[in-house]
């Protein structure tokens, strides 16, 4: 029997991440990727010496995470890319790409609440994260920052759901918005899909974590901008559904449609 019973209306908008941060606007001059060799040492520092070890500690030991597939990566060492996830943890969602990238470095697009918060606004690009713009003028800049991070070879991660609904065991539909970024950088798509394993021991304490990677999917540049972004949707939302439909993807929750009774 799940732990807690959720009801939702809308698997579009619906967030129950719990947070209480009032999200502001991303203002036009935002620095979407702090640049210069003062920025480049003080990532070196958060990232690989304070971040990498301890989110490392609180995704094995914490979540006893396990990954799957980390071969399929292999190729990819001599290229930046992207990377679709669902989105079902509030805290762990940050630290799963370091991790199941590792030695990658990870980058994440984030809400706007993620640098709304002031004194940590650096803090959180330092750790990689990379918030979408307030306004039609502010993608450029953001767009410039997607660029570089691939240019460096690293990966920029999207929870293409958006909004968060803890230990969700399905996903939830989502547009092809984002896929735009991988075709216009020209680069590959690896997804990836968070599972729920049940504890063997301390059952009613909450599951343990599986990443599954996929096999990288490529844009098909015989396609239109617009063909290409929706088959590369349609071959992450494919993978994602049928990863997270296996049999012991354990419901620590139960999401239920409020009419659906």
């Amino acid at each position: 029997m799940a732990k807690k019973v959720i009801y939702y209306e809308d698997p579009l908008h619906d967030d129950f991440a719990g947070n209480n941060i009032e999200p502001k606007p991303v203002p036009d001059d935002f620095p979407f990727a702090l640049r210069g060799p003062f920025w480049r040492v003080l990532e070196f520092i958060v990232y690989r010496l304070i971040a990498t070890p301890l989110v490392w500690l609180i995704g094995k030991v914490g979540f006893g995470l396990k990954v799957k597939n980390r071969k399929a990566l292999r190729s990819l060492r001599g290229t930046g890319y992207f990377l679709y996830g669902n989105h079902t943890q509030t805290m762990m969602d940050a630290y799963t790409p370091t991790i199941a990238l590792f030695p990658r470095h990870a980058h994440i697009v984030t809400g706007p609440a993620a640098v709304s918060v002031p004194g940590i606004r650096r803090f959180v690009q330092l750790l990689g994260g990379i918030p979408l713009p307030g306004t039609v003028k502010g993608y450029r800049p953001f767009l410039e920052a997607l660029h570089l991070r691939i240019a460096q070879k690293r990966a920029v991660t999207i929870y293409p759901e958006a909004h968060i609904w803890p230990w969700y065991t399905g996903i939830r539909p989502f547009p092809d918005g984002s896929f735009a970024y991988p075709v216009r950088e020209n680069v590959p798509v690896v997804a990836f899909v968070t599972t729920f394993r049940r504890r063997k021991v301390f059952k009613k304490l909450r599951p343990c974590l599986t990443v599954t990677l996929s096999e990288p999917f490529f844009p098909d540049a015989s396609h239109s901008p617009r063909e290409a972004k929706k088959q590369l949707r349609d071959a992450v939302y494919g993978f994602m559904c049928e990863t997270a439909a296996a049999p012991d993807n354990y419901a620590y929750y139960e999401y239920i449609q409020k009419d659906s009774e």
